[in-house]
C-alpha cells in the first residue's frame, strides 16, 4: 500500500491520490467492448458463442432450475451450507419488503386538484451475477430476490461459466433457487452484457432483450453497460458497479489486525479492486500494514490480493473530520467507520454506497446476509447514486385528478404562464377548462 500525507497534499494531489486503478478506462477495453457488443448486435447468438469459446472457453448453456436440480444442488452441499443459504435469503427479502416504494397519498395543491406518486415495476431486467475466479452466488440473491420484491415479471440471469467448463456451483442452484429464478444462463463478460441488450438465441433457449441492466462485474462488464444504455433503445443500467472498492476510516483506537482483514477481503476480489485505509494515527496506520503483509501469507488468493494492492492507499490525515472530507471526496462503494464514537461521524458523510458503523459490523456482513443489498455504487458514483434497492426495479409517475371547480380555480393561472412562455395552444387547452 501507498502511504500518502494527505493534509499536505493540494487539490491536484489529493484528486491523484483518489484515483481509481488506470485499467477501469483502458482503451483496449472500451475498444473491445465496442467490438463485441457489435458483433453480437450484428450475428446475435453465433457472435454470442464465439466470445464465450474464445474468452471463456465454454459455450452460453441454460441450466433450468427444475425440482430435480435443485434437489441434486442441496444434496452436493452440507446443510450448514443450505442453511446459510437460506438466512440470507429470508434476511435480504424481509428488508427490502420492508423498504418497497408505496404509492403516495393524495396531495391537494389547490381545492378540486389532486396529485399522487404511484409506483409500478419495470417489464423485465437483466441480472450479471460476477463468476469466474469464484462464483458469487450472494450477488445472485442480492439482485434476483429485490427485483421479486418489486414484481419484475421477466428476470434473466447471467453468470460466466465455471474455469473448466463444469456445471455451475451447487450454491448458486440454490440460490437461484431461493430467489425463485426458473433457470440460469452460463454466460458471462461483454457478451453476457450484449445478449441482454440485443437478444440472442441459442439451441437451447433464447435471452430475449431487456429493460434495464444490473449488476456488478469487472471492467469489461462496466464499460459494456456503459455502452449498452448510450445506444439508441438500449436498455438503461443500474449504476456504475464495477470492481470493488473499501474505505476504511480507522482511529488510534481500531484493532489493526480488523482493519487489515477487511481491507483484504476486499482485496482478494479482483486485480481492479481498491482499498483505502485513512487515519490521523501513524501508528495505526504501521501495525495495520504489517498485519496486512502478515495475513497475506496464508491468504489463499494471496496474488490476486497482492496485484490489487498495488492500487492502494494509506491516508494519514490531520483528524477525522479531514476524514470524512476525504471520504466524501472519494465517495467510496463501501465504507468502514472503525473509531470509538463511530456513530457520531455519519453525520458528516454524504458519498458512500454502503457504511459499516463500529468495530462489530463487518463489511462481509453487508455482502452475505444482512439485508441490504451489496450491489452498490463505484468509480465515485456514490456521490449521486445509491445502491440497490426494490425502488431500482420500479418506476413512479404522477397521478393527478382535477375536479371542474379545480379547473376553474386552477386553469387562468396555468394559461397565464403558458401565454408567458409563447405556447398559446397550451394556453387554450387551459382556457377550454374554464368555459372560456
Amino acid at each position: 500500500m501507498r502511504r500518502i500525507d494527505w493534509s499536505s497534499l493540494d487539490a491536484s494531489g489529493r484528486k491523484a491520490a483518489l484515483a481509481r486503478p488506470a485499467r477501469r478506462g483502458d482503451a483496449a477495453v472500451v475498444d473491445g467492448v465496442r467490438a463485441i457488443m457489435e458483433d453480437v448486435q450484428a450475428r446475435g447468438g453465433a457472435a454470442v458463442t464465439e466470445w464465450s469459446l474464445r474468452l471463456d472457453g465454454a459455450p452460453p448453456r441454460r441450466i433450468a432450475v427444475t425440482p430435480e436440480v435443485e434437489a441434486a444442488a442441496r444434496a452436493a452441499l452440507p446443510p450448514s451450507a443450505t442453511r446459510a443459504l437460506r438466512i440470507a435469503a429470508e434476511n435480504v427479502r424481509v428488508f427490502h419488503e420492508a423498504t418497497r416504494p408505496e404509492d403516495s397519498p393524495w396531495i391537494e395543491t389547490t381545492p378540486g386538484v389532486r396529485s399522487r406518486l404511484a409506483w409500478r415495476s419495470i417489464g423485465s431486467a437483466g441480472l450479471y451475477v460476477p463468476g469466474g475466479t469464484a462464483p458469487l452466488f450472494s450477488s445472485l440473491l442480492m439482485l434476483a430476490i429485490p427485483a421479486a420484491v418489486a414484481g419484475v415479471k421477466r428476470r434473466i440471469a447471467v453468470t460466466p461459466p465455471p474455469r473448466d467448463g463444469a456445471d455451475p456451483h451447487p450454491a448458486m442452484i440454490v440460490a437461484a433457487a431461493e430467489s425463485g429464478l426458473d433457470a440460469l444462463w452460463l454466460v458471462g463478460g461483454a457478451q453476457a452484457i450484449a445478449a441482454l441488450t440485443f437478444g440472442a438465441a441459442f439451441e437451447d433457449g433464447e435471452i430475449e432483450p431487456v429493460d434495464k441492466l444490473f449488476g456488478p462485474g469487472n471492467a469489461w462488464v462496466a464499460e459494456a453497460k456503459k455502452q449498452a444504455t448510450a445506444r439508441s433503445g438500449g436498455p438503461a443500467v443500474d449504476m456504475p458497479a464495477g470492481p470493488s472498492e473499501l474505505m476504511v476510516i480507522a482511529d488510534r483506537h481500531a484493532d489493526p489486525e480488523i482493519v487489515a482483514a477487511d481491507l483484504l477481503s476486499q482485496a482478494e476480489h479482483d486485480a481492479d479492486a481498491q482499498v483505502l485505509l485513512v487515519s490521523e494515527s501513524r501508528g495505526l496506520i504501521e501495525a495495520t500494514l504489517a498485519e496486512v503483509e502478515r495475513q497475506l501469507e496464508t491468504l489463499p488468493r494471496a496474488p490476486i490480493a497482492r496485484a490489487s494492492l498495488a492500487q492502494a492507499r494509506a491516508l494519514q490525515v490531520r483528524d477525522l473530520a479531514e476524514a470524512c472530507e476525504a471520504a466524501n471526496t472519494y465517495g467510496p462503494e463501501h465504507l468502514s467507520l472503525q473509531t470509538v464514537d463511530a456513530e457520531a461521524l455519519l453525520p458528516r458523510i454524504t458519498a458512500a454506497g454502503a457504511v459499516f458503523v463500529g468495530r462489530w459490523a463487518a463489511e462481509t456482513l453487508g455482502d452475505y446476509a444482512a439485508g441490504p443489498s451489496h450491489v452498490l455504487p463505484t468509480d465515485g458514483a456514490a456521490r449521486t447514486l445509491g445502491g440497490i434497492c426494490t425502488a431500482s426495479f420500479m418506476t413512479w409517475m404522477s397521478v393527478q385528478t382535477v375536479t371542474e371547480a379545480g379547473a376553474a380555480q386552477l386553469a387562468p393561472a396555468a394559461a397565464r404562464l403558458a401565454r408567458m412562455e409563447g405556447l398559446e395552444a397550451h394556453a387554450r387547452a387551459a382556457d377550454l377548462r374554464t368555459g372560456s
